[in-house]
């Protein structure tokens, strides 16, 4: 065997050990829910810090789970993220979502099983921008006083650190964009993206996600008149502070994704922190048993620190 061939089979050792290891956590339940809308996946769930771990309100992080907005994926899978987080002092609305129907019919000839299909067009969305303008008011109705609304962080993983991108650029999208914000949420302090699907040509050229981003947006057809609502890449600059956390060893959303959207930030003036992981796969950031998930924790309270009333 080659030795290119002993690196691949090596990381994909180490792959599936830190996918293992990611999903070996059990769900940690909510210490409160509240909806956002009718259906059954427009609801939010609230890990806060202990009672006793400060006397003032905590910053709140808005967590978006990922799974390349495919429904086996729900936001139980990263509950023991959001825990760890609400140990370090933050309080975490994790949001879940519409995701893709249940399954996919079967490609006629290929003999190959259906699958859960990625996304659903507007309804993904919706509910995205809904989830984020109804975190306050969940905040306020659920009597939450140790949570302060007014200090967020935007943070997501894969599709989920998509859906922190695309929700902080709500006030650049095209003018008759129905999500459209009249401008840059003042209560977002900044967005952590942890190897977010961040720029659609490339996780496109790369098939990220069993080709993820044609299914969410409908096919190549609808492709050209949806790309400039839906891809990060295409909505800078925000004026948001924005840091992505990266495996470099990610096979799952290769780092070339998160490398493109920080070039196009760079081309169009807004600078954005790209911190790569060195020898780090897809899932160690919301294993809160890796040093990983401890650098995300690390950064969403450096952006908390930075930009704090009078800092």
């Amino acid at each position: 065997m080659s030795a290119a061939a002993q690196a691949a089979v090596a990381d994909a050792v180490a792959d599936a050990a830190e996918e293992a290891s990611a999903f070996a956590h059990p769900p940690v339940a909510p210490d409160a829910t509240g909806s956002y809308g009718p259906h059954p996946d427009q609801v939010v769930d609230f890990h806060l810090p202990p009672s006793d771990a400060a006397s003032a309100p905590a910053p709140l992080v808005v967590l978006f789970h990922g799974g390349a907005w495919r429904s086996p994926y729900d936001r139980l899978h990263i509950s023991p993220l959001a825990a760890f987080l609400a140990g370090r002092g933050l309080a975490v609305a994790s949001v879940e979502y519409r995701r893709g129907p249940a399954s996919e019919a079967r490609t006629p000839g290929t003999g190959a099983a259906p699958r859960p299909r990625a996304g659903r067009w507007p309804e993904t969305f919706d509910d995205l921008a809904a989830a984020v303008d109804a975190v306050p008011r969940l905040v306020a109705e659920l009597g939450l006083t140790g949570v302060d609304a007014g200090r967020m962080v935007l943070c997501g993983h894969s599709a989920g650190g998509h859906a922190a991108l695309w929700a902080a650029a709500r006030h650049v999208l095209p003018a008759d964009a129905p999500w459209r914000a009249p401008a840059a949420a003042p209560a977002v302090r900044g967005v952590v993206a942890l190897a977010p699907i961040a720029d659609f040509a490339v996780a496109r050229e790369l098939g990220v996600c069993s080709d993820a981003v044609d299914e969410l947006l409908d096919g190549e057809a609808a492709l050209p008149r949806r790309l400039p609502y839906a891809d990060p890449a295409a909505l800078l600059p925000t004026g948001v502070p924005t840091t992505i956390v990266q495996g470099a060893r990610d096979a799952d959303v290769p780092a070339r994704v998160a490398e493109a959207f920080a070039a196009a930030a760079e081309r169009a003036g807004q600078p954005v922190r790209l911190t790569l992981l060195a020898d780090v796969g897809h899932f160690p950031p919301i294993d809160p048993a890796t040093a990983a998930a401890r650098t995300v924790a690390d950064e969403i309270e450096g952006i908390v620190r930075r930009y704090a009333p009078g800092a």
